[in-house]
């Protein structure tokens, strides 16, 4: 079974750890149509992207922080089909306290809220929309996650499912395993591995820890 030593695991959240696929998609066509845009030139490029960003690349004449509060407190409030990633909660278990984090494009609001709902402790370090200048596809989300874990972000493991948090996590410098749950396997090329499920992840802890899949 192929393996990464590493010292970290970065987790994206949404379509990662949390199946929120359905929720978000549902509020971005709520929204789309209250301003006349168009849902798929919205969704093409939200996935794995800040909300604010989304905005300002779809529609850049709105007042972007107004419509972050709108959107992002929608999603919150709407749980139908959330739920949690099969072996999420069990992957983040098997991972000592500390080594892990959770890098989102979500606001720290949202990420909290579906953490609750998927029974997913909250991590030592949960970065946030709110906590970066530039979110992905720059490198900043995923340097920022591994600086405040005290890690080397080289040492580090992203497990991300959308290509704009592939694409920061690789420029950051890390290692990257895609899963295959909001994008087919032949848009995660860039990855260095693609699973279809985090049940066929296992972490194991030896004299540095390791990430089978």
């Amino acid at each position: 079974m192929p393996s990464f030593a590493c010292s970290a695991i970065l987790f994206d959240l949404d379509g990662v750890l949390v199946d929120s696929t359905r929720c978000v998609e549902r509020q971005w066509r709520i929204w789309a149509a209250e301003h006349n845009l168009d849902p798929l030139r919205l969704l093409e490029v939200a996935h794995g992207r800040r909300t604010s960003e989304t905005i300002q690349i779809v529609a850049p004449h709105l007042n972007a922080q107004a419509e972050v509060d709108i959107v992002e407190s929608r999603e919150a409030e709407d749980t139908d089909g959330v739920m949690v990633m099969p072996g999420a909660q069990q992957l983040v278990r098997s991972i000592p306290d500390k080594h892990w984090a959770v890098v989102t494009s979500g606001t720290r609001l949202l990420a909290t809220a579906r953490l609750k709902l998927a029974e997913i402790p909250l991590p030592s370090v949960l970065v946030t929309a709110e906590d970066v200048t530039n979110g992905k596809p720059s490198p900043e989300p995923y340097e920022r996650g591994a600086r405040l874990l005290g890690a080397r972000i080289e040492d580090c493991v992203v497990i991300e499912d959308a290509p704009a948090g592939i694409e920061s996590a690789k420029r950051a410098g890390a290692r990257v395993i895609a899963l295959a749950s909001t994008f087919p396997p032949s848009e995660l090329r860039s990855a260095d591995a693609v699973v279809e499920s985090l049940t066929a992840l296992n972490v194991r802890v030896r004299e540095k820890m390791e990430i089978e899949f």
